[in-house]
This record gives C-alpha cells, sequence and structure tokens, in this order.
C-alpha cells in the first residue's frame, strides 16, 4: 500500500490535517491533506458565516475545492468527526488575515 503524505509550505496559504483515520484510495493511503486559502471563487454558492460557524454543509462543500490531494465528495462524507473537526478549524483559519494567521502560529495556537 502507498502512503501519501504532504507538507505545508509557506504560512497563510496552506495548512495541513494529519488524518486521524487515513483515507484509502485504491492502493494509496492519504494521511495527510494540504488545504490552501480559498479563492472567492472557489466559495461560490458558500455563504462564509457558515463556514466561521463550522456549519458541516459548507465545510464539506469547500474541502474539495481547496484540498490537494483533491478530495471527493464521496472521501470528505466519509470522514471520521474527529477528522472532521479538524478540517473544520484549518479550514477557518484559512479565512483569517495572513497577519492573523502568523500571531496564531507564532502562540502555537493552531
Amino acid at each position: 500500500m502507498t502512503t501519501t503524505s504532504t507538507t505545508t509550505a509557506n504560512a497563510g496559504s496552506l495548512t495541513t490535517v494529519e488524518l486521524d483515520h487515513p483515507i484509502t484510495r485504491g492502493e494509496t493511503e492519504i494521511r495527510t491533506v494540504q488545504l490552501r486559502k480559498p479563492k472567492a471563487g472557489e466559495l461560490r454558492g458558500i455563504s462564509l458565516s457558515d463556514l466561521f460557524d463550522m456549519k458541516v454543509d459548507a465545510v464539506l462543500t469547500t474541502i474539495p475545492r481547496v484540498s490537494t490531494p483533491t478530495l471527493t465528495a464521496y472521501e470528505v462524507n466519509q470522514l471520521e468527526a474527529s477528522d472532521l473537526a479538524k478540517f473544520c478549524i484549518r479550514l477557518v483559519a484559512t479565512l483569517l488575515p495572513d497577519n492573523v494567521q502568523m500571531e496564531v502560529e507564532h502562540l502555537g495556537l493552531n
């Protein structure tokens, strides 16, 4: 079985989610997923307040649009609750201004 792992690039543009329960895609096991800061068009049809409130439908819709490797709708719907919570927190963090993200990172709150 192949293991897929990604690393974080620069602060503010990417964040990594380490899965408690890896996603199996064929022979590949996905253990980490990178989320990048969404562009405006990737948020089309999604309420920002729903994302900040961590509403599941908004988060599940957004993850495939900003994840590497790109997760499918089926895969995100099969996430364990603990992994979904991680995605919620990391996704909301990407929506914060870069200077706030740097402060959070500096304090070790991420």
